[in-house]
C-alpha cells in the first residue's frame, strides 16, 4: 500500500514539474519586425534632427549587415561582399551552432542602428524589451542569434568605420563667398551653413566616385532679363504667386508640402525660435519601400532585399548630389528674388541649408525609384501615407518614378530649386540609380 502511494505521489510532481517546465517555441521573425526596427529608427532620426545625407548613411549600414545576414543562408541571394566598396565577407557561425538567421539579421540592424544614432537608449529600450521577450520564448536559440547577430554588427561596423565619416566631422565648416553674387548665401529665418559641405568624401557603396555622375552645369548665372538664367529665376517667382493666389485649393501647393521632408524647419515666435521635426527625403523613400513590401507581401528576404538596395541608391546619390552643390555653389531663388524682383517675397517651403544645383529631392528621388522600379516592376500602382503623421493626406502613384517625377517638381513648386535643378537632377538620380541596378548583383536570375 505504501509503494502504491509513493508512486502516486511521484507520478502527480511529474505532472506538476512538466506542467511548470517554460514551453520552447522556435522563434519566427516576420516581415513586420523588420518593418518596425527601420520605424524605429526613423522615429529616433526624427528626434535626434540628423541631416539628409548623414540619414541616408543611418539607414544603409543596418540594412546591409541584415542582407549579408540572410543572403548567407539563401542561395537565391548574391553576397555584397566585394561588391561594394571595401566590404569583405562576414564571418561564419560556430560549427556547432544552429542558427536563426531572421533573427540574428534583426539583432545586427538593431545593433548599428544604435551606433549610428544620438539617442541611444531609445533604441536600447525597444532592443530590450524584444531580448525579453525572445529570450522567454527560446533562450538557447535567441543567444545562438545574439552571438553571431553581434559579431556580424562588428564585422560592418569596423568597415562602416573607414567611410571617411569621422574624418569629415572636423572638416572646416563651408566658407560663404559673399563677394560673387552667383554663390550661395545662407536663408532665412534661420541663416544656417552650409550642411555637409565635404559630403563628397565619403566613400561610396557601389558607383565609382562622387563625381562619376557629374551633371551638366546649370545656366550660366545672370540678372539680366533676356538670359536663360533670370527666366529661371522669374519662373519660380511667377509660379509661386499663381499657385499660393489659389489658396487652399492648389493642388502644387499640396505637392509642395507633400514631399517637403525638411528634418528642421525653424519657426520664429517674437523672440522665439523653434524648430518643427519632420523625415528626411530618404526616409519618405524608405517609408514607400515599407509600402510597396507589404503591398507585394514580401517575405523576410525580400523585405530586407527591398531596404537594402533602395538605401544604397539613396546614399550613393547623396554623395552624388552633395559633390555638384558645393561645385558649382548656386545661389538659391529666394536670395535673388528678394534682392532683384520682390523684397517680400517668401516661398511655399522653408529654403533648405545648402546650395541650389542639383536638387536633391530630384537625385535621390530618381535613384530610389529606379532601384525599387527593379524591384517590384514599373507599373506598380500604391498609396503614399508617409505624410499622415504630418497632417497630411495619402497621395496615390501609379508608379514609382512618377512618384519621383512629382518629387522633383515639388521643389519648383516649393520656390526653393530653379527647372534646370529639378530636371537635370532626376536625370542624375535615374542614371545614378540605372548604374547600381546594372553592377549591384542581389537577387539572382
Amino acid at each position: 500500500m505504501n509503494r502504491i502511494k509513493v508512486i502516486t505521489v511521484l507520478f502527480f510532481i511529474g505532472i506538476l514539474f512538466n506542467a511548470c517546465k517554460k514551453e520552447v517555441k522556435p522563434i519566427i521573425v516576420t516581415p513586420n519586425d523588420f518593418h518596425a526596427a527601420v520605424d524605429k529608427v526613423t522615429e529616433v532620426m526624427i528626434h535626434d534632427i540628423f541631416s539628409p545625407p548623414v540619414a541616408s548613411r543611418i539607414y544603409a549600414y543596418p540594412n546591409i549587415a541584415a542582407y549579408e545576414i540572410m543572403a548567407k543562408n539563401n542561395n537565391d541571394y548574391s553576397s555584397l561582399s566585394g561588391q561594394l566598396h571595401g566590404l569583405s565577407e562576414i564571418p561564419e557561425p560556430k560549427n556547432d551552432q544552429q542558427i536563426n538567421y531572421d533573427l540574428a539579421a534583426l539583432i545586427a540592424h538593431m545593433d548599428l542602428s544604435k551606433r549610428l544614432i544620438f539617442s541611444e537608449d531609445r533604441i536600447e529600450r525597444y532592443r530590450d524589451s524584444l531580448y525579453g521577450t525572445w529570450r522567454d520564448r527560446n533562450e538557447s536559440e535567441f543567444n545562438s542569434a545574439k552571438e553571431y547577430g553581434l559579431l556580424v554588427a562588428q564585422h560592418v561596423s569596423e568597415w562602416m568605420d573607414k567611410d571617411n565619416y569621422k574624418q569629415t566631422r572636423t572638416m572646416p565648416k563651408f566658407s560663404v563667398d559673399s563677394e560673387d553674387p552667383s554663390r550661395w548665401q545662407p536663408t532665412p529665418p534661420a541663416y544656417m551653413s552650409g550642411i555637409e559641405p565635404h559630403w563628397n568624401k565619403i566613400r561610396p557603396f557601389v558607383i565609382d566616385s562622387a563625381s562619376q555622375f557629374k551633371p551638366t552645369p546649370p545656366p550660366a548665372f545672370s540678372v539680366e532679363k533676356d538670359s536663360d538664367f533670370y527666366k529661371e529665376l522669374k519662373e519660380v517667382y511667377d509660379i509661386s504667386n499663381e499657385i499660393t493666389a489659389k489658396g487652399d485649393t492648389s493642388e502644387e501647393v499640396a505637392i509642395a508640402q507633400f514631399w517637403d521632408c525638411n528634418p528642421y524647419v525653424s519657426v520664429t515666435r517674437g523672440h522665439l525660435m523653434f524648430a518643427t521635426k519632420k523625415i528626411t527625403p530618404g526616409a519618405h523613400w524608405i517609408g514607400i519601400t515599407k509600402i510597396a513590401s507589404r503591398k507585394n507581401n514580401a517575405d523576410v528576404m525580400e523585405t530586407v532585399h527591398a531596404y537594402t538596395k533602395t538605401s544604397i541608391a539613396i546614399a550613393d546619390a547623396f554623395i552624388s548630389c552633395w559633390d555638384e552643390k558645393y561645385r558649382s555653389n548656386l545661389i538659391r531663388p529666394e536670395t535673388l528674388i528678394n534682392q532683384h524682383i520682390d523684397d517680400s517675397w517668401e516661398p511655399v517651403l522653408q529654403t533648405p541649408p545648402f546650395p541650389e544645383y542639383t536638387s536633391g529631392h530630384s537625385v535621390v528621388s530618381g535613384a530610389a525609384a529606379t532601384a525599387l522600379t527593379s524591384i517590384f516592376g514599373d507599373d506598380f500602382h500604391f498609396d503614399d501615407d508617409t505624410e499622415v503623421a504630418y497632417g497630411l493626406p495619402v497621395r496615390s502613384f501609379e508608379s514609382f518614378n512618377k512618384a519621383a517625377d512629382e518629387a522633383a517638381i515639388s521643389r519648383m513648386y516649393g520656390g526653393i530649386h530653379y527647372r534646370a535643378a529639378v530636371e537635370i537632377g532626376v536625370k542624375q538620380g535615374r542614371d545614378l540609380g540605372r548604374f547600381i541596378v546594372d553592377n549591384l548583383e542581389t537577387k539572382k536570375e
